[in-house]
């Protein structure tokens, strides 16, 4: 099974969203509030427009409250990594670690044994997206970022089971934000009481704008499992390193070194190998 051009230039575009709420996490005073806040921005977006889409099929029912336990520790361990090290070192070790266990899972999971030419793709992107992570940083940073990593995997393969079952991957994607925004929002209120609303009256357009990009790339992300093997959606949605890193360079100051310019080339061949 292979992924077509439609396919991959909509992921590509959910690269960039993805990118785009992470930088606005990083970038904000307090990184706890700020992922509370986006998760709660997106399931207030996702609940105004559940009355216009079908409710998904019962099937979906238990991945979506398997996607809203784990993704608990998906913005726990978020905002851990990025309080202890810089987004150009901690995303690409969070994106680029779950995609290669989805890769290996994928096989066994959904019985997609990719091509030859799809091997050397995700091989390329992955040793990319590794590649801009190379270095010495806080030890904090990296077990942050390595167990986001197996969470990142862990809630992949659960939503592309989800969203495959439930007959409708934007109603998945809609609902499942729904019940994320609920569940961290009471999450985050629990450790931070009062912190948590006055934060979301300050910065209620940021939420909205980051709560947004997650949404649509989500929601994109989703549906190109349903027309592609999961395995290469979730490499090629990775690729949002490259975003986070020109981000980086030019929003959080951050430098952008030779060895990451070595680094996108790879993730740029991965691409071509995958059949762009």
């Amino acid at each position: 099974m292979e992924i077509s051009l439609p396919v991959t230039l909509a992921v590509l575009g959910a690269a960039l969203l993805h990118a785009g709420w992470n930088v606005m996490v990083k970038a904000g005073p307090d990184k706890d509030l700020e992922t509370v806040a986006i998760a709660v921005g997106s399931g207030l977006i996702a609940l105004l427009l559940l009355p216009f889409v079908p409710a998904p099929l019962p099937a979906s029912w238990p991945w979506l409250a398997g996607s809203a336990a784990v993704h608990i520790l998906y913005f726990v361990f978020l905002a851990g990594a990025y309080r202890h090290g810089e987004l150009s070192y901690t995303y690409p070790i969070m994106r680029g670690g779950g995609p290669m266990i989805v890769a290996l899972a994928g096989i066994f999971v959904f019985n997609e044994v990719p091509l030859f030419g799809q091997v050397i793709g995700v091989l390329l992107i992955c040793t990319g997206i590794l590649g801009f992570a190379y270095g010495t940083h806080d030890r904090r940073a990296t077990a942050f970022a390595i167990a986001n990593a197996v969470v990142i995997a862990a809630y992949t393969l659960i939503d592309a089971q989800g969203a495959r079952a439930s007959g409708a991957p934007v109603s998945y994607t809609l609902w499942f934000f729904a019940a994320n925004g609920a569940v961290i929002g009471a999450y985050g209120v629990a450790r931070r009481r009062a912190a948590v609303p006055a934060y979301l009256r300050r910065n209620w357009m940021r939420a909205s704008l980051g709560g947004a990009c997650a949404v649509v790339a989500y929601a994109i992300a989703l549906w190109a499992m349903t027309r592609a093997p999961v395995a290469l959606v979730a490499v090629l949605r990775e690729t949002s390193v490259i975003c986070a890193a020109v981000s980086a360079t030019y929003v959080l100051k951050e430098k952008f070194t030779r060895r990451r310019v070595w680094a996108t080339g790879a993730v740029l061949l991965g691409l071509i190998a995958l059949r762009l």
